[in-house]
């Protein structure tokens, strides 16, 4: 488990990180979110030890990264916000290097490079030095150092950033095999990716945490929660004011091309009510799409506001 406890770190008058805590359990996908500058990174790089918080602490299945270091990193595979790697050497050179530097030898070695490489599918640049790589290999790299020594924590921060679409699903659909058994943290300004791999969210901005709870839930407090995206296979009149005659409808929004977007009062499911009233109308519906939520309108919602803690669910 990672348990944060009060973490705190400030640049001479500038606070990054104010006061936050929060814990991690294996099996966990946590996304971390905010804006830029929010305090996501140095965050993360407190939690990995990379630099000493001001004030609070960061404890690894109960070893203190700042008075047990070696111990807590021995257990963390880290991804830092831009890949970085030693460009001159060649893929194969520089994860030969990381699994020295990890301790691995002999046959457990070879099994392990040759299992990351085929996780991350890099066989085909592994002669290549890295400072000639795309921005989508590099990244691939880098996501294959952290995982080379099988540890029960990664950290990763963007960890899809520079890669295509097949590149995107196949890393996610990688991140969330690892993290059957594993903490898995990911700092990401990608909302789908949230949606799309992690179980659990905070969001946090000016470094202080705002919202903490799992990706449906907080896509639950979305304006757009079980609201309905209707599009009519023909013009009809005063549709928006015939919609807002139901009691169940708060607002009624026009998107052209005779879509609209209907918002139920205070998030309540008003799917069979819209169909019965097509029927009654005999308006025949060619689109009708009932949304789950949106969290890009939570993120943007709390991170527009005053910090506030809500702790976690």
């Amino acid at each position: 488990m990672i348990q944060v406890e009060n973490l705190t770190k400030q640049f001479d008058d500038f606070t990054a990180v104010d006061n936050l805590s929060f814990t991690v359990k294996p099996g966990e996908v946590l996304g971390f979110l905010g804006p830029n500058g929010a305090g996501k990174s140095t965050t993360m790089k407190m939690i990995t030890g990379f630099i000493e918080p001001s004030a609070g602490n960061v404890s690894i299945f109960g070893q203190s990264i700042s008075e047990q270091p070696l111990l807590a990193q021995q257990q963390m595979g880290y991804l830092p916000e831009g890949a970085p790697a030693y460009g001159e050497m060649t893929v194969i050179a520089f994860l030969n290097f990381i699994a020295d530097v990890r301790g691995l030898k002999n046959e457990q070695k070879q099994v392990r490079l040759d299992t990351v490489i085929e996780q991350v599918q890099l066989a085909s640049v592994l002669n290549k030095t890295i400072d000639t790589l795309s921005k989508g290999f590099a990244r691939r790299v880098g996501l294959a150092q952290a995982i080379i020594h099988n540890p029960q924590i990664l950290i990763l921060d963007e960890p899809t950033d520079g890669l295509d679409p097949n590149q995107k699903h196949q890393v996610r659909e990688l991140i969330k095999g690892l993290a059957q058994d594993k903490i898995v943290i990911i700092s990401t300004h990608i909302l789908e990716e949230v949606s799309a791999v992690c179980t659990r969210a905070l969001i946090i901005n000016q470094g202080r945490l705002l919202l903490d709870g799992k990706p449906d839930e907080l896509e639950q407090q979305s304006r757009h929660h079980n609201a309905i995206c209707l599009q009519l296979a023909n013009d009809e009149t005063q549709v928006e004011a015939s919609l807002q005659t139901l009691q169940a409808i708060d607002t009624v929004e026009a998107l052209g091309d005779r879509t609209y977007m209907i918002f139920p009062v205070e998030g309540k499911m008003i799917l069979p009510e819209i169909v019965r009233f097509l029927d009654n109308k005999n308006w025949e519906a060619e689109n009708l799409h009932l949304e789950k939520g949106r969290l890009e309108d939570v993120f943007r919602h709390v991170t527009k506001q005053a910090p506030v803690l809500e702790q976690g669910k």
